[in-house]
């Protein structure tokens, strides 16, 4: 194996800072405003809500040290899709690389992107009591969506002029919604008139759930039941299903570590950075909904709106309502800016491996791969459409920590297989923190794969369906 060399400097356009925003950006969407909710249901305790949280900050910053020590190695772009086809193989990179593609970066584009649609309509209510533009039985095409599609394709259009404009967008926005979240966690202690803190964290260490619906699938408040043991693991792998989905992306620089300057420090340097900055700020979040809230009411918010309703607690329910959906919009414009620059690198990156479309591979004159962007603007844009980009979100999270898994795990294997490989960075308290990942990821898939199977299966089939495709690629190849 050959360790690859940089690029001339001339190419190096995001500095240290500018990775960073690109770190922090790419995570914060708008996960963070609404999964508390599903974990409160799953697990009913304030304690249970912050161990959660801290379990999934730990996973996260343990990964992207981990990651570090690949990404000293593979300074070049395409980044966990170029780690896991070094180490185990194209067909390994080729697997991620298509599920890449078909759903974890394009659904979660399209996912954050309806958000920011749905978020623009408590502004603009037109948007929400328009009628569909088209409908066929439970198929329906609202404004939303087309909103939704609008904002991949404007922001596919100003990434393909450059790293400049997108680099630019991401530190204004990124920075707004950081200083956002920290005026928000101030005033939620400062402002709120009753604290639900004591009450919140009474339960101790005691689990309960409530996951029952009427008739029409709401949530029945009355319906609380202690759990405990094995139920308990359960219940912590099913809320960690959206915390971990929060806390994912931040991989994403990763892809461009050919157009950050020094990337065999800077890569590691922002990994680490970003994601132990964004899991302390979304911790500090979740004390605000423990404090302006109770339990019911962080469980049963409306939509899933947690934020919403801890905003009109701490500023009133007309200035609150507004106040969120303004840092929503704010923080999914700059998450889907984030996803769409760093996203076709790697598919420009499979193309030149003969993994992909070879429309993709050529920059413009800008310097940026256009046609890979507009690739995956489009499919993102269509899966907007089908209406099914949540869905497979749900089910993708398990494929996500799969494939987190089996890098870092390339990380101890290279360590064993090829120990004299140059190593600029070596990643901090090796074994420990590698195999600290590995067994948090093992026990939350197994847990899924135990008592959550939707959420497991499905995202395997999308894998595994490229298996066949990356059959037709090579033997392909092979004929030319």
């Amino acid at each position: 194996m050959k360790i690859e060399k940089e690029d001339g400097p001339s190419r190096r356009k995001l500095s240290l800072f500018d990775a960073t925003m690109l770190v922090m950006g790419s995570m914060i969407g708008s996960g963070i405003f609404i999964v508390s909710a599903d974990i409160m249901r799953n697990l009913g305790s304030g304690y249970w809500l912050i161990v959660v949280w801290i379990i999934t900050g730990v996973m996260t910053v343990a990964a992207a040290i981990s990651y570090g020590e690949l990404s000293s190695m593979f300074p070049k772009a395409g980044g966990q899709y170029t780690y896991l086809k070094e180490i185990f193989g194209k067909m390994m990179g080729f697997l991620y690389g298509w599920g890449l593609f078909t759903v974890i970066q394009t659904g979660t584009i399209a996912a954050v992107a309806v958000a920011f649609g749905k978020f623009t309509a408590y502004l603009i209510p037109a948007l929400n009591d328009a009628a569909p533009i088209f409908q066929s039985g439970g198929y329906k095409i609202t404004w939303i969506q087309i909103l939704a599609i609008g904002v991949i394709l404007l922001l596919t259009y100003i990434n393909t002029k450059g790293v400049e404009g997108g680099k630019i967008l991401q530190n204004i926005f990124t920075g707004s919604k950081i200083v956002a979240l920290i005026g928000l966690i101030i005033l939620g202690f400062l402002l709120v008139k009753n604290s639900f803190w004591t009450g919140n964290m009474s339960f101790g260490w005691g689990a309960f759930n409530n996951l029952k619906t009427d008739p029409s699938g709401n949530f029945l408040k009355s319906g609380w039941e202690s759990i405990s043991g094995m139920a308990i693991m359960g219940g912590i792998a099913a809320a960690m299903v959206g915390s971990v989905f929060s806390s994912v992306a931040w991989e994403n620089v990763t892809f461009v570590s050919g157009e950050i300057e020094n990337p065999k420090k800077n890569v590691v340097r922002s990994m680490v950075l970003g994601t132990s900055a964004v899991m302390i700020l979304y911790l500090l979040v979740n004390f605000i909904y423990l404090n302006t809230l109770n339990r019911d009411s962080i469980a049963f918010a409306l939509n899933d709106r947690v934020a919403v309703a801890a905003s009109e607690q701490i500023f009133g329910s007309g200035v609150g309502t507004i106040i969120i959906a303004l840092l929503v919009m704010i923080s999914t414009f700059g998450c889907v800016n984030g996803i769409v620059l760093a996203g076709a690198r790697v598919f420009q990156t499979m193309a030149k491996d003969g993994m992909f479309f070879k429309a993709a591979l050529k920059n413009n004159k800008n310097g940026v791969p256009e046609r890979s962007l507009w690739m995956q603007g489009i499919w993102a844009s269509a899966l907007c459409l089908s209406g099914q980009y949540g869905n497979l979100l749900d089910m993708i999270s398990f494929v996500i920590v799969l494939f987190y898994m089996i890098t870092v795990f390339g990380v101890i294997y290279l360590r064993i297989k090829q120990p004299g490989l140059e190593r600029p960075y070596k990643t901090w308290l090796y074994p420990v923190t590698p195999i600290i990942y590995l067994l948090i990821g093992a026990a939350f898939c197994i847990l899924l794969l135990i008592y959550k199977q939707q959420y497991t299966w499905p995202g395997l089939i999308i894998v595994l369906l490229g298996v066949p495709v990356y059959f037709l690629i090579n033997k392909k190849e092979q004929q030319e």
